[in-house]
């Protein structure tokens, strides 16, 4: 068997295993989930990962330009590819052929991962890029193969031409799964048919650590070495600011104005100290490949410095290391709590039992995934809001004044309930796949 990977997810070299920590999170056991459901495939995919990825996940790459090459020829390939698969599903003839169309038909079921940018984000990343997707889907339907969207965060959607495409695409998906019920909502909102969507959870609930022995040299010289007090984690990005883009460098002190007062607030009051971590990662390219720090490292290094000429500065720290996302997932297993505004630093807490703060995104384009997540975990009480400063003081104090039972929960949470909740989706496109097709592992 032969299986495609393919979707808004379709990135350059890197951007996955090497980005934005919260990538890797989802790639990694999201590649493990579908071998363990097909044990015997072929896995194939349009995300650019590196050899040694590729080598441990038993994943096949293909050229990126299959999918979206940033040529500006994209839509004009796609739309070759469209009138291609028409004929093809008319008449059952091939008039013409392009790589992307050979794999698909090589392929016994297409695999679309988008996460949160299948909709109208996806044109932030590229232009016409949701367009391009959706021809893409429609191709391969049009094929006569099978095509799943799996862990998506399906939205927003602009209301204009794509709109009634994007409706014909997704109702021909064989099965899909989103990683909380709020897109589902979503869905309905803009009209599209719900009746193949099940609610699921994100593959990076189930993302391993690395082991704490091997993240000693970290904690040593930190509050996390001893912890003669309780230590409070706390991950900042550009989203959580009040005015965007996300990634603007320009920012003022008072724009930090409300979390040095929540963070003052909690170590004054209960007597904690608080670790600043960044959740992302950059790289250099090669052939002198070198992991640096992303994005969000000078965003939280200037909360720090204001920190730092306040009355509360001997208790606050920086982690300013580069860290992999297997050493920062078992950095945050060591926190008493954790407060959190990217959401899958929010999920490497919820998924080792930390009682987790998100703090929501503060501009447009904003994010449902934040308020399913916290659904998903049993938690959206604990969600704060960036532009209510009252608000978010009273989530940090209830969370920890509730500390003990979030934990508690989290423990039988994240066995019995997301977990599963995760491996469903993917034994439900086994199945749905192998019963359709007669055949048997």
């Amino acid at each position: 068997m032969r299986i495609l990977v393919t979707g808004q997810c379709t990135l350059h070299w890197g951007r996955m295993e090497f980005g934005n920590i919260g990538n890797y999170y989802i790639a990694e056991p999201f590649f493990r989930e579908l071998h363990r459901a097909f044990p015997s495939a072929t896995i194939r995919t349009t995300f650019q990962m590196s050899d040694g990825f590729c080598n441990a996940e038993r994943v096949e790459c293909v050229p990126m330009d299959y999918y979206y090459g940033w040529k500006g020829n994209d839509l004009d390939n796609a739309y070759k590819e469209l009138s291609i698969a028409t004929i093809y599903n008319e008449t059952k003839t091939l008039i013409d052929n392009t790589p992307y169309i050979k794999e698909v038909l090589a392929s016994d079921l297409v695999v679309n991962f988008s996460g949160d940018i299948w909709g109208a984000n996806a044109n932030l990343v590229g232009p016409n890029r949701f367009l391009v997707g959706l021809i893409k889907d429609r191709v391969v339907q049009l094929l006569g193969k099978p095509i799943v969207m799996l862990a998506g965060s399906p939205g927003p959607f602009d209301k204009d031409s794509t709109l009634p495409f994007a409706q014909e695409v997704f109702s021909n998906y064989m099965y899909v799964s989103n990683r909380e019920s709020v897109s589902k909502q979503v869905l309905l909102d803009f009209g599209f048919n719900v009746d193949k969507v099940v609610d699921a959870a994100c593959p990076a609930f189930l993302f391993e650590p690395a082991s704490q022995d091997s993240i000693k040299k970290y904690l040593i010289g930190t509050p996390l070495e001893n912890k003669e007090q309780p230590v409070v984690g706390f991950i900042l990005c550009g989203w959580n600011l009040l005015r965007g883009p996300f990634s603007r460098t320009d920012w003022s002190d008072e724009e930090f104005e409300q979390y040095v007062e929540a963070i003052t607030f909690l170590i004054k009051k209960y007597r904690v100290k608080v670790c600043l971590l960044s959740h992302s990662n950059g790289f250099e390219l090669p052939p002198h490949f070198k992991p640096i720090r992303g994005r969000d490292f000078p965003l939280v290094k200037r909360l720090y410095d204001i920190l730092k000429r306040t009355d509360i500065a001997e208790d606050v720290y920086l982690y300013d290391g580069v860290y992999t996302p297997k050493e920062t997932k078992a950095i945050i297993a060591n926190f008493d709590m954790l407060i959190s505004g990217r959401v899958h630093g929010a999920v490497a807490g919820l998924s080792q039992n930390i009682p987790t703060v998100i703090i929501d995104y503060g501009h447009e384009p904003k994010a449902h995934k934040l308020r399913g997540f916290a659904q998903v975990a049993g938690l959206e009480k604990y969600l704060a809001n960036p532009a209510d400063v009252e608000q978010i003081k009273n989530v940090i104090e209830n969370c920890w004044i509730d500390k003990d039972q979030i934990h508690n929960f989290l423990e039988q949470r994240n066995k019995n309930y997301i977990k599963p909740l995760v491996q469903r989706q993917f034994d439900d496109v086994s199945k749905l796949y192998f019963s359709q097709n007669n055949r048997t592992f």
